[in-house]
């Protein structure tokens, strides 16, 4: 048993300054797509639905409305920087869609956004290179060896729900829940089908792993988006945790999930973690 993904990287030069506001580099990169998308509308209509607003046709993996998007931003190296003209410039790209991945679209719609201008200033760049599209296999059976404490650091502001509640630490039953339910989300819906597990037994076991230590800080930022001028959260805890207990079954899921990220609103570049 194994999830896959396509694990890409974006190449730039920058024509003129590129300004990424702290704290929002993958949103200036996702908004960028998105109008990229519509202007490439009328040659692939289907284009902007597909990758910026998929729909479910009837409920999808736990219940879910709409199906959560096949890819997540790794920008956060870019946050708070100004690329000056004639410098190199790149992010991360992990795409989840791998039957019929739209690689050629994702070249073309960067290339068209990056043209345009990115960031605030609008400053343009050139789109350089994408790939190389190789698919990433990550095992989710358990290691041979027995793990018994892991430490997880929150690279990016993480909300994690437990129930209908935002949960104010990263207890190990609702960090395992919220990965599981991800990772099998995407799996149902652009991979290789749902995941063969007990999801009830996971989360019974996951619910015996203590947490041991916990050093958490909470950021507060906001996007307002431009076509309905919402003002959207953008915050979460960043910071580090430690958990002690049956964990040799649970590692695969965490170092899964350092490619997925966790919890709400992963499109952004939020969720983000390491397994240290």
């Amino acid at each position: 048993m194994d999830f896959r993904l396509y694990p890409l990287r974006f190449s730039f030069i920058a024509r003129d300054s590129v300004r990424f506001p702290p704290g929002k580099a993958a949103n200036v990169l996702r908004g960028a797509l998105g109008l990229a998308l519509l202007r490439l509308g009328e040659a692939c209509p289907t284009a902007y639905a597909r990758l910026f607003e998929p729909k479910a046709l009837d409920p999808g993996p736990s219940g879910l409305a709409d199906r959560p998007r096949p890819y997540v931003f790794r920008a956060t190296h870019l946050d708070g920087r100004t690329i000056p003209p004639g410098q190199p410039f790149h992010f991360d790209f992990h795409l989840f869609e791998i039957h019929n991945p739209p690689l050629d679209l994702l070249r073309q719609s960067f290339a068209e956004a990056a043209a345009e201008g990115l960031g605030p200033g609008r400053g343009r760049a050139e789109c350089r290179s994408c790939g190389p599209p190789a698919l990433l296999t990550l095992p989710l059976d358990p290691p041979p060896h027995p793990v018994t404490r892991v430490a997880i650091r929150f690279v990016t502001p993480t909300e994690l729900k437990g129930g209908s509640q935002l949960a104010g630490h990263p207890e190990f039953a609702i960090l395992a829940a919220r990965i599981r339910d991800r990772i099998g989300a995407l799996r149902a819906l652009y991979g290789d089908g749902p995941l063969p597990i007990d999801f009830r037994g996971f989360g019974e076991r996951a619910a015996r792993v203590r947490m041991t230590r916990c050093q958490l800080r909470h950021i507060e930022l906001s996007r307002r988006s431009s076509r309905t001028g919402q003002v959207h959260p953008l915050g979460g805890f960043v910071g580090e945790a430690e958990y002690e207990g049956e964990l040799t079954e649970f590692l695969p899921y965490l170092q899964a999930a350092q490619w997925t990220g966790v919890g709400r609103q992963t499109v952004w570049g939020k969720g983000e973690i390491e397994v240290l």
